[in-house]
């Protein structure tokens, strides 16, 4: 049966917790400058149906520096583009190359696209989830902190994908969550149901933050999400990531986010640009994380 990652969820809880100890091996020898390339000849199809900087250059160099290839596919290039049916054009592009990376909006178009494929899918973000995020905040926190496992985690913002992927992430990895949202902003109540012994949803962000060892935020508008961005501002207005709520956390708390970041608005910028940020390790973490996922699924 073909391996997939489309959630957190689609991985064993030790098999993850590999994943983040190789990835950190893995950026310890690409720093020594050693040569490794497990998939050599390998390719990896990469579709973008929403735009990309790290998702791009992470995966395309991940594959690059493991003696492989990748080849960047947009809507314009594909028939996928043209209204092929996405059964057709999975069977298809599966029968050429070894893995496929889809960012998409859609999770449901991805689940159909992974049923209907021969070689293992990677989410690379759906409007539901974003699990390679996930891996390289886990790996990232691990560096600096340690073992992840019995902390406390705050995701203040929206109820996005980031938030469901931080809530599969509690689970998977064993922290709790503490998640503030805007009323109207709730992640999705049937997850939160299935994560209730590790999640606790609080009012305001000031609560939610209280004793945290990690603090994470997002964008208060997402892609496809711009034309919300004025009712948006208003309504997440008092939900921003300051030295407010960074001192109501613990005096060691780290702070990320997955980037594109807006200081001023879910974020300021002395917490983003402060010392206790590991938003830029947790993006460069993109890049080991997902050579860590692409060795686990395609070197048996």
């Amino acid at each position: 049966m073909t391996q997939h990652f489309l959630t957190l969820l689609d991985l064993n809880k030790t098999d993850l917790k590999k994943i983040i100890t190789r990835a950190i091996e893995l950026k310890k020898r690409h720093k020594t400058g050693e040569i490794y390339e497990p998939l050599k000849n390998k390719v990896l199809g990469m579709i973008f149906d929403k735009s990309s900087t790290r998702t791009r250059v992470s995966f395309e160099t991940a594959m690059a520096h493991f003696g492989g290839h990748a080849i960047f596919l947009s809507p314009r290039d594909t028939q996928l583009g043209r209204g092929e049916p996405i059964e057709d054009s999975a069977r298809v592009l599966s029968s050429m190359v070894d893995a496929i990376m889809i960012r998409t909006f859609n999770h449901q178009e991805l689940e159909l696209f992974a049923t209907n494929s021969s070689v293992p899918v990677i989410n690379a973000l759906t409007d539901d989830y974003h699990p390679c995020q996930l891996l390289a905040d886990v790996q990232a926190y691990t560096e600096i902190r340690g073992d992840i496992a019995g902390k406390t985690v705050t995701w203040i913002g929206d109820g996005n994908n980031m938030c469901h992927s931080y809530i599969n992430a509690a689970m998977q990895f064993d922290f709790t969550l503490h998640i503030s949202t805007p009323r109207g902003y709730e992640p999705d109540a049937t997850l939160l149901e299935s994560a209730s012994d590790y999640v606790k949803t609080f009012t305001t962000p000031l609560a939610a933050a209280k004793k945290a060892d990690m603090v994470a935020t997002d964008v208060w508008a997402s892609m496809g999400q711009e034309a919300e961005q004025a009712t948006r501002k208003h309504d997440f207005a008092d939900f921003q990531v300051n030295m407010e709520i960074m001192n109501a956390a613990n005096s060691d708390a780290v702070f990320t986010h997955c980037l594109p970041a807006h200081r001023g608005e879910e974020v300021s910028a002395e917490v983003i640009d402060g010392p206790n940020s590991i938003a830029w390790i947790a993006a460069e973490n993109r890049l080991h994380a997902q050579k860590a996922l692409l060795e686990y699924l395609l070197v048996k």
